[in-house]
């Protein structure tokens, strides 16, 4: 058995992201799809004082109505010293801000960013490695894409040599699992549901927000507050 989970590719996730990447064997960034606006790919929600705050990575996005999330290019330079800023403001208090950000601040402060793909998985690479999450990380461009929507996924699994396919429930409203079927292939459901609450800065618990911020507060401590990640870490 070979599961294998195929996903755009998004600005520092929620816990449940890596939660699906910890539980297959590969996964594959979905990042040959258009690029969407106002969706996860360029940004995503830390908890303040005030409560969650977007942190929006600005793409050039006028007029490239059609362009893929890979050749999606960053705006600027200005907003990763920004985000950085924002992270200590409201992190700075939290028991591991300072382990996390001696491996995460140079991601932000280091070389400038020019492909939102590529800061997406950067990021995703750094937090996998803390995690301790093996999954092999694999580009959509590294497979040949076949044309329709499930066709395409169930032809990734099969050339990444999956037995199973393991998607997230909002794809239920499009998915056709009877092209899986057909090519032997087994489609499973990821269940985001039943995570715990763990201590948190700022007033009433909130679940979704980027995993910084289950990193910030739990350190080596976070896969206990996740599903599929080993919890052996000390």
């Amino acid at each position: 058995m070979k599961k294998v989970a195929i996903v755009q590719s998004n600005y520092i996730p929620w816990k449940g992201y890596f939660d699906l990447i910890a539980s297959v064997d590969e996964f594959v960034l979905y990042d040959d799809m258009q690029y969407t606006r106002r969706d996860w790919r360029n940004r995503n929600r830390i908890k303040t004082p005030q409560g969650p705050q977007w942190l929006t990575v600005p793409v050039r996005a006028s007029g490239r109505y059609h362009q893929a999330i890979r050749e999606t290019e960053i705006d600027g330079t200005e907003w990763a010293a920004d985000h950085w800023r924002a992270l200590t403001l409201n992190y700075r208090r939290a028991p591991h801000f300072e382990a996390i950000a001696a491996w995460l601040e140079p991601i932000y402060l280091g070389a400038p960013h020019t492909h939102l793909s590529a800061l997406n998985r950067q990021l995703i690479e750094a937090v996998c490695a803390y995690l301790g999450i093996t999954t092999v990380l694999r580009n959509s461009w590294d497979y040949t894409l076949a044309e329709g929507k499930s066709e395409r996924l169930a032809d990734l699994v099969r050339q990444a040599g999956g037995t199973d396919y393991v998607s997230g429930p909002a794809a239920r409203d499009y998915l056709d699992e009877a092209v899986f079927t057909e090519r032997g292939l087994r489609v499973h459901w990821f269940d985001y549901g039943g995570y715990p609450a763990y201590p948190q800065l700022w007033g009433d618990f909130v679940h979704e927000l980027s995993v910084l911020d289950l990193l910030f507060h739990c350190g080596p401590q976070s896969a206990r507050h996740m599903k599929h990640v080993p919890h052996d870490r000390s």
